[in-house]
Parts: structure tokens; C-alpha cells; sequence
């Protein structure tokens, strides 16, 4: 049995982890990195395109970023911050594409307007008061408002269709939204990667356990998935960026940091449209109201998707239950992820999230005449036979312990990392991928901190990222010449 020494080992070949390595690879060309992936192919669990929304999370359409407060108006705290972060991936998407190691955009991402559309006067008075929040800011000041039918029909005529012109409506709209396939951009980056020195990717290798030595590097054994055979990798880091996957092998890791965590696994599910004249009618990401004790990966839009070139119209997402934690995971995994750690969280959370447990038992028993009644709500004129379902990503929502509570659940994304800076894994869900740049950054900073702080590693992270410690909700002057750019570099359109 032989044994790699790398640098840095990557678990995981998705959105998470090829960015990790990415930038990791701009910052120090001679790094040793090592990346390790339990399928055949890479990016083929939550990151490929069917298995998400494609969305480019920006807030400018998902209304759950921006609750409700008690006066009646919204919080926008959240909305400013996922839209930040999201400009900082498309910065580095931008750097990336300028410098040749990505493709041609349109191999990766779209132009699609963002979109919310809401119906009955409260939420007609919510959406108002969210785009009144929202559109006085430089983050959001491309944002229109319409209550009025026939503006909302030339928006998206879909979702017009058949409706009274008694009925209360309002949409918004942000023109130059993007739809990303972050399967075709994960595996552009691999691809990249590969052509690298001292770059090595592994598939069908699953981790099996990992432990650190008193050298402080880190024993990682695989399993070699076709032949059986056991191998070993010595690193010096460890990312744990494999998705549902990751709790697991937190888990195993035994560091500190990842005690009492746990994990709730949603499942989901989508309509797609097989009839090629509907899809041609709609060209947008429209976003509707979550339904109530829904997770936000279930907020329910109908989606203007373009994949390998080809237009795809979906709805949903439909949720459900399931005890795996990746779409090709066991149905143990679940069960297994329980411990005496985390057991009480668990608990806590299961009792207090009963809306949330009705709600998903109502999603799996749902049949296809229901689930078409469901999309009929935001496009009056769909028939059943032009649909058919497709099953999504899996998803784990992190359950971590409260000192009040005893338990909580988390919809967000959340890095965990060890005191030492040798390992971090990636927790959770939505905004996800959207956010992978400032996120894999924060464990850069986090996980090799001498080096970031170096005059070398700073000049080089804010060539890629040019708004880098500069706040992009305050600056509005910066954000405007950053976006400009990234708009045009990207093929999203203008200001």
C-alpha cells in the first residue's frame, strides 16, 4: 500500500472544492494538491446543473432573503450580503475568463433576468415594501417595480397567462440576472487544474477515515472503488467539500470544531417542461413566496435554465424526505451521522420544526396532478402532459447546537474550521455555490494565514478579486465600476 504526500488534499470534485483549488493554484503554482472524488465523474452530485437552480444567488428575486420584521417592513441586512459575495464570485470568474484559464462565458453562465412575482394584497404590500428597501440602494438600483398586468405579461408572459385583471399582482425585475451551470464551470476548472503541475485528480475514490498525526498532517485513507484496493494520502490540509458528504467525514475527523453537529437531509425534485414552445415563451427566473414551514431551497419559481447551449424550463423545487445524505448516498448515512454529541440537538430540532416535518410529508405524497396544480399557480395555463419529474441534489441542513434552544437548524452555508488550520469542511445549502469564492477566501484566510497575510499572497488575491477588504455595500462608486466590468466580461449585459 503506497502513500501520496501532497500539500493539500481536496474531498470533493464540486463547486466548493475546485474553487479551493483554484485559487489555491493562482496563489502558489508549486503547491502539491491532491483532489479526491467517490464518483466517475467530476461535479456530478450537487453541483451539476439538474441537481440546483442554477440561480446566481444575488437577492435580487429570492424573497427569503429579506424577512418580514415586526413593523411590517423587511430586514435587507441578509440581501446586501449574499449580493456582495456574489459579486466577488463573479470578480474571480471574471479574472479567470480574462486570463484564459476559463472558456468563453457562455460555456458556464447566462443572462437571465431575476424576477419576484407575488399575488393577493399582503404579499403585493410586502413586495413593495421590499422593493422600496432594496432599490434606493447602489446593490439593487437596477431593480423595476410593476403592479400593472400588462407590464408584468411583457415581463413574463407565462406566468400571465389566464389571469383576471381583477387579480392583485406585482413582480420586480433585475435585468441582468445570471443563470450558472455550475457543473460546466466546476469541470471547466478541473480541466484547467489537470494541465497543472503538481495537480493530481482521483475519481472513484471514497475516504474511509483520517486522522492527524502528532505532526499535525493528516493520514487520509481511500478506497479505491473499482479495484478494492486500500490507499493512503499524507496532507498537510484537508477540505472537506463533498457535499452532504462532508458531515460525515467531519465526523471521522474527530477535530473539536465539528462536535454536535448534525444534519437534516431535504431531497428535491423538479418539473420540467417537455413541450420545446413553452420553454421558448419564458426567458426569466421568477420567484415566488415560500409556502409556510418550507426549507428556502423550496421556495417555488419557475426557471429559465440554459445548459450545454440548450434552453430548459423547470419548476419546483419539490421537496422530500429522505435518510441520504447524496443523491447516490446509502439510506443509513442519516442514522449513522447520529452521535452522543449531537443526539440532543437533533432531538431539539426535530420537535420544534414540526411545520417543517407536515410540509416535507406533504411534498412526498403529492402526485403529478397535484404538483401541476401547484405550478398552475404561477402559470395559470400549464397542462400535465407537457411536464414530467426529474429528482435534484440532495441537500443536509446543518443542525448545531444553542445554548438556549438546545438545538438549531441552519439553512445557510457554514465553514468549519480546526484551530490548527489544517482542515475545514463546507456545511449546508443555499446560497451555496453562489457564494463559493468568498467562501473558499474566508478558509484561505482562516486555514493558511501566514501566507495570506503576505504582501505576495494580498497583491495576488486582490488582482483576482479587485474589491478585496473593500465593502461593496458602502462603496457605491466601486461597486458600480466592478460590476460594469464583471457584467460585460461575463456577457450578462450592462448597467
Amino acid at each position: 500500500m503506497t502513500t501520496k504526500t501532497v500539500d493539500v488534499l481536496l474531498v470533493g470534485a464540486g463547486a466548493m472544492s475546485t474553487t479551493l483549488g483554484m485559487l489555491l493554484k493562482q496563489l502558489d503554482p508549486s503547491m502539491k494538491i491532491c483532489m479526491v472524488e467517490r464518483l466517475d465523474h467530476v461535479a456530478h452530485e450537487s453541483t451539476d446543473a439538474m441537481n440546483n437552480a442554477g440561480t446566481g444567488h444575488a437577492a435580487y428575486c429570492e424573497l427569503n432573503y429579506t424577512p418580514k420584521t415586526a413593523d411590517g417592513g423587511v430586514n435587507p441586512t441578509k440581501a446586501f450580503n449574499i449580493n456582495e459575495a456574489f459579486e466577488v464570485s463573479l470578480q474571480f470568474w471574471s479574472y479567470l475568463v480574462n486570463q484564459n484559464v476559463l472558456p468563453e462565458p457562455s460555456k458556464f453562465i447566462s443572462n437571465v433576468p431575476h424576477m419576484s412575482f407575488v399575488w393577493g394584497e399582503d404579499n403585493v404590500e410586502f413586495l413593495r415594501n421590499r422593493y422600496e428597501a432594496l432599490s434606493n440602494t447602489a446593490q439593487f438600483a437596477e431593480m423595476e417595480y410593476s403592479e400593472d398586468h400588462d407590464v408584468l405579461r411583457e415581463w413574463m408572459p407565462l406566468v400571465m397567462q389566464n389571469r383576471s385583471a381583477d387579480e392583485k399582482v406585482a413582480g420586480t425585475r433585475v435585468r441582468h440576472g445570471a443563470d450558472v451551470n455550475f457543473g460546466a464551470l466546476a469541470r471547466n476548472m478541473v480541466e484547467y487544474l489537470e494541465g497543472q503541475e503538481n495537480f493530481e485528480l482521483m475519481l472513484n475514490r471514497s475516504v474511509e477515515d483520517l486522522e492527524q498525526g502528532a505532526d499535525k498532517r493528516w493520514t487520509v485513507e481511500l478506497k479505491n472503488k473499482q479495484t478494492g484496493a486500500k490507499e493512503v494520502i499524507n496532507a498537510g490540509f484537508v477540505f472537506l467539500g463533498a457535499g452532504g458528504g462532508a458531515l460525515p467525514l467531519l465526523q471521522k475527523s474527530g477535530i473539536k470544531e465539528g462536535k454536535g453537529y448534525g444534519g437534516f437531509p431535504v431531497s428535491g425534485m423538479w418539473l420540467v417542461c417537455k413541450n420545446q414552445d413553452v420553454v421558448e415563451k419564458h426567458m426569466a427566473k421568477v420567484y415566488g413566496m415560500a409556502p409556510i414551514g418550507a426549507p428556502p431551497m423550496s421556495v417555488p419559481h419557475l426557471d429559465t435554465r440554459v445548459i450545454d447551449g440548450k434552453k430548459a424550463l423547470l419548476f419546483g423545487p419539490f421537496a422530500g424526505f429522505t435518510t441520504k445524505f447524496l443523491k447516490t448516498g446509502s439510506k443509513l448515512d442519516l442514522f449513522k451521522s447520529v452521535t452522543p454529541g449531537n443526539l440532543k440537538p437533533m432531538l431539539n430540532v426535530g420537535a420544534k420544526n414540526m411545520d417543517l416535518t407536515r410540509y416535507l410529508i406533504s411534498e412526498v405524497m403529492q402526485t403529478h396532478d397535484s404538483r401541476c396544480d401547484a405550478l398552475r399557480t404561477f402559470y395559470p395555463g400549464a397542462k400535465n402532459e407537457d411536464w414530467e419529474l426529474a429528482y435534484a441534489g440532495q441537500r443536509v441542513q446543518i443542525i448545531k447546537k444553542d445554548p438556549e434552544l438546545g438545538g438549531k437548524l441552519e439553512f445557510g452555508t457554514e465553514v468549519i474550521s480546526a484551530a490548527d488550520g489544517t482542515l475545514a469542511a463546507l456545511l449546508g445549502a443555499s446560497p451555496g455555490a453562489s457564494t463559493a469564492v468568498p467562501t473558499m477566501v474566508q478558509v484561505v484566510e482562516n486555514c493558511f494565514r501566514d501566507r495570506a497575510n503576505s504582501d505576495e499572497w494580498q497583491q495576488k488575491i486582490k488582482e483576482m478579486i479587485p474589491s478585496y477588504k473593500e465593502s461593496l455595500v458602502n462603496d457605491a462608486e466601486l461597486l458600480k465600476t466592478i460590476r460594469q466590468h464583471n457584467l460585460t466580461t461575463l456577457g450578462l449585459g450592462s448597467l
